[in-house]
């Protein structure tokens, strides 16, 4: 019985081993073997999880083939694999991927390390912040005060509370967008929001365009949700959206759904301008096109900066756009309050697809932001995020260029992140040492489709003063490891008491 549970196409995995090429050269003086190179960039993919675990790998002729080296060369990097329990096979079945006994398995999203760690890992893989309080012990006292009420009945609303519903659809209404309460849903966060927009406009096979980059927890779920990304690349700089390029895709593809984030994209900062926003919702409009508009970061400007108007506010109505929000950016990641601005016909299509997924969202929770609303405590929590936002930016920009004059980046106005290349050097490589040094930052190809990125990392805005400075030098030395060509096993990381 063969062990592998998927498989990669010999030209699929050329394709994946080359982007970790297309990179300006490092400053690194000896170069490895044919083979030692081959088997360190399958290490790297699966590592990275863009080559799955117990992923069957092609016979060692095709992936000669895809990739113009001898036989020879694929046969010794496939033996390397195997000795450093990367690689198992057995006669007849093939070859397939492995992690050895002890490593974590690879994940493509960005998953929070447990609290534990903290004491030895600086962690830059999300980009989260600590709870704004006393806010968040006010707003759970008052939801206690709320609760009683709620407490006599079954607890379910498939569409939020409608106290929350009316709300929200207040704020949007305060904001130029006239918006009914039947055009709220509020779900378990905005992955919540965007994974059930997914399954009602986007089945299997479809296709999703994309900002290239963009979230990699969002791309994950689209990939597994069995959907087709088609990557639109964003302008150069903090310019927000390429209009030509999306008006192309748009017209050739015909995506069912398109995901952009125009407030302060993540990872890059971007924002998209008014005209873009205008512009971008008529293409969508002509081309039949869902435009899902993820609103997760508007709140969070850091700077003096005209915000232009949303999204939805070229589409009132929510017939082409529907708006995704939530409270776990602005205010806490532990507050798994998000919702969903549309049509109402789509809003009713989608609370009645929730009975087959998650029923309803917690109502202390969702008390608990709604106090937060109507107090003005939201308003005091979210100014005292951004001045830790702030702060925190400013730290991280001036230790990365103390420490690494050689990486470039564009210091956003707003949002949680900072889009970095890194010097020439493989973000993947980075990543993989800078974990063995004690700092944890994701590489860029996480956050693109088909191995793009491979010379950037994101860096969060999520710590501040001295630990900004450890954090920056960490990655100097990680750096300073894969220049030279090496492993960083024998770097160990510090203790640091923040």
């Amino acid at each position: 019985m063969a062990q592998w549970t998927s498989a990669v196409g010999a030209a699929q995995l050329a394709r994946l081993l080359n982007s970790q090429q297309d990179r300006p050269a490092g400053t690194a003086t000896r170069r490895p073997p044919a083979y030692r190179a081959l088997a360190d960039g399958i290490r790297l993919l699966v590592l990275e999880g863009r080559v799955p675990v117990a992923a069957r790998l092609p016979a060692e002729r095709e992936l000669a083939l895809s990739l113009s080296v001898s036989r020879t060369t694929v046969a010794a990097a496939y033996e390397a694999l195997r000795a450093e329990g990367f690689l198992e096979s057995r006669r007849g079945a093939g070859s397939w991927t492995a992690v050895p006994a002890g490593n974590p398995l690879p994940a493509r999203g960005l998953e929070p390390l447990p609290p534990e760690t903290l004491g030895s890992m600086i962690d830059l893989g999300c980009a989260a912040l600590p709870a704004p309080e006393p806010w968040l012990t006010r707003a759970v006292q008052g939801a206690l005060e709320e609760l009683p009420p709620y407490a006599h009945t079954h607890g379910d609303y498939p569409a939020g509370l409608p106290a929350l519903r009316a709300m929200i659809a207040e704020r949007y209404t305060a904001r130029g967008i006239p918006t009914m309460p039947e055009q709220i849903m509020v779900t378990t966060g905005a992955m919540g929001a965007i994974d059930a927009i997914c399954h009602l406009f986007g089945g299997r096979g479809e296709r999703i365009a994309v900002e290239s980059p963009s979230y990699a927890n969002i791309l994950q779920l689209m990939r597994e949700a069995g959907a087709r990304l088609v990557p639109v690349a964003m302008a150069e700089g903090l310019t927000g959206w390429d209009m030509d390029r999306w008006r192309q895709v748009l017209r050739d593809a015909a995506p069912r759904i398109a995901y952009v984030v125009a407030d302060f994209h993540n990872p890059t900062g971007a924002l998209a301008d008014e005209d873009q926003r205008r512009r971008l919702v008529e293409a969508a409009r002509s081309a039949g096109t869902v435009l899902v508009a993820d609103e997760t970061m508007t709140e969070l400007w850091l700077d003096d900066v005209s915000m232009p108007r949303p999204v939805c506010a070229f589409d009132p109505a929510g017939s082409t756009v529907v708006t995704v929000g939530s409270a776990s950016k602005a205010f806490w990641a532990g507050m798994r309050i998000g919702w969903v601005r549309a049509a109402p016909d789509v809003i009713r299509s989608l609370v009645a697809a929730r009975a087959y997924a998650d029923l309803g969202t917690p109502v202390l929770e969702q008390l608990a932001v709604n106090w937060l609303f109507s107090t003005g405590g939201w308003e005091h929590a979210v100014e005292l995020r951004r001045g830790q936002a702030r702060e925190n930016r400013d730290a991280l920009v001036a230790a990365v260029r103390k420490e690494l004059p050689s990486w470039e980046f564009e210091v956003p106005q707003g949002g949680l992140t900072l889009w970095v290349r890194a010097g020439g050097l493989s973000g993947s490589r980075l990543a993989e040492v800078g974990e063995r040094v004690g700092v944890r930052v994701p590489s860029g190809p996480r956050f693109g489709v088909d191995g793009a990125f491979e010379g950037y990392v994101r860096l969060p805005f999520t710590v501040g003063g001295a630990l900004a400075e450890e954090a920056a030098a960490r990655l100097a030395a990680a750096a300073r490891v894969v220049e030279s060509g090496g492993s960083g096993g024998g770097e160990s990381p510090r203790t640091f008491v923040a």
